[in-house]
């Protein structure tokens, strides 16, 4: 499993940052390997956090490739301030259930 994890600095939204980010997240969950996502907002920073977990990278690039992402991305600056993303490969979770997170897939362990 891998994910892709967008920590920005959020500006004010308009409809047609609503429009971008709406249309991006359907389409993602559409692609075949897509498996879930979440977002976090910490309040003290300011900082937003979007998270969304592929079964491979060529499902992450999927989204990455879509007209509609490259089109958001050249306009950014708009809605988002500083921002950094986070491609990693999940080796293992684990956990209690029940935090809202049941949504979240478990990573096979590899060791």
């Amino acid at each position: 499993m891998y994910t892709s994890t967008f920590i920005f600095e959020a500006k004010p939204y308009d409809d047609e940052f609503h429009r971008f980010n709406d249309e991006i997240a359907a389409r993602a969950r559409v692609i075949p390997g897509f498996l879930g996502e979440e977002e976090w907002h910490n309040e003290t920073t300011g900082l937003h956090a979007e998270i969304y977990y592929w079964e491979t990278l060529e499902a992450l690039h999927q989204l990455i490739g879509m007209p509609v992402h490259k089109e958001a991305k050249s306009v950014h600056e708009r809605w988002i301030g500083p921002y950094r993303v986070v491609i990693a490969e999940v080796l293992t979770t684990y956990g209690q259930q029940g935090l809202g997170l049941e949504h979240v897939p478990p990573a096979a362990a590899t060791a």
